[in-house]
């Protein structure tokens, strides 16, 4: 993402530190579970984390932007009748690699553990160990859980992804931040995207950009060919190709989507 918003990007692995003089910024690649502290001191002015990594951490540090990759969904989970709900964790021992995120969920809910033990490995051996009543863990899909005999328990304890995260007392609005801010919101809104063109006959133009509205309003202009019009609009690319399928029931031809590289909306 960051390649595409413009940015300097490390070419080896082991590159630390990067500048990229042309745009006026320094990247420094840190382990995932340390850049939110950086942040939150004040030491970086930017990051990108995960929210869970955020959370966990306790850093004075807040999240400015959503960016879409690596979602991921905790959840308590135990044998099967280990408990029901989050109430029924009172006095039980939770293992988990993110002891912040557990600890502040359950303070929330009025509910004390008997304990919480950090584990940074598979954290499901723990029940097989004896070291745990219940473990908090990433779950995608239950698959994996039920394979290992083990059933989910309540509600999601939080939701995460990648974002931006800045200092507490950062100011948002500052230039640079915003700079930087549009520059990743633009390769997201891309990647979300295609131009679409096709050639139409001038009656059926009203058709055919009722398919393709655009985000304001659909380039429309007269071709050579008379009685023809061509037509070049942002279609969401999940819709493409039924998008593609209406066009040329109406007549369309040519019709061609386009990757879109970076946009300002």
């Amino acid at each position: 993402m960051l390649h595409e918003a413009g940015y300097r990007q490390r070419t080896e692995s082991k590159e630390l530190v990067v500048v990229d003089a042309e745009n006026q910024v320094e990247f420094f690649y840190l382990r995932p579970r340390d850049i939110a502290v950086y942040v939150g001191s004040g030491k970086l002015d930017i990051g990108i984390t995960g929210r869970d990594l955020l959370l966990d951490s306790g850093a004075a540090a807040k999240e400015v932007l959503r960016l879409g990759f690596s979602r991921a969904v905790f959840r308590f989970a135990g044998e099967p009748g280990a408990a029901a709900s989050v109430r029924d964790l009172e006095g039980k021992t939770i293992a988990t690699s993110y002891p912040g995120v557990v600890a502040k969920h359950l303070a929330e809910r009025g509910v004390i553990p008997g304990g919480i033990v950090r584990l940074d490995g598979a954290v499901e051996t723990s029940l097989k160990l004896g070291v745990a009543d219940v473990i908090a863990d990433v779950v995608e899909t239950g698959t994996t859980l039920a394979n290992l005999g083990l059933e989910v328990i309540g509600e999601p304890i939080m939701e995460s992804e990648g974002i931006v995260i800045l200092p507490v007392g950062a100011d948002a609005a500052d230039e640079a931040v915003q700079r930087f801010l549009r520059r990743l919101h633009s390769v997201m809104v891309a990647r979300e995207y295609v131009m679409m063109d096709y050639d139409i006959r001038t009656e059926a133009v009203g058709r055919a950009v009722a398919l393709t509205p655009g985000l304001e309003s659909p380039t429309v202009f007269p071709l050579h060919r008379k009685g023809w019009a061509a037509v070049r609009a942002m279609v969401p690319a999940s819709q493409a190709q039924r998008v593609m399928d209406e066009l040329e029931d109406i007549g369309a031809r040519v019709i061609l989507a386009t990757r879109i590289h970076s946009c300002r909306i």
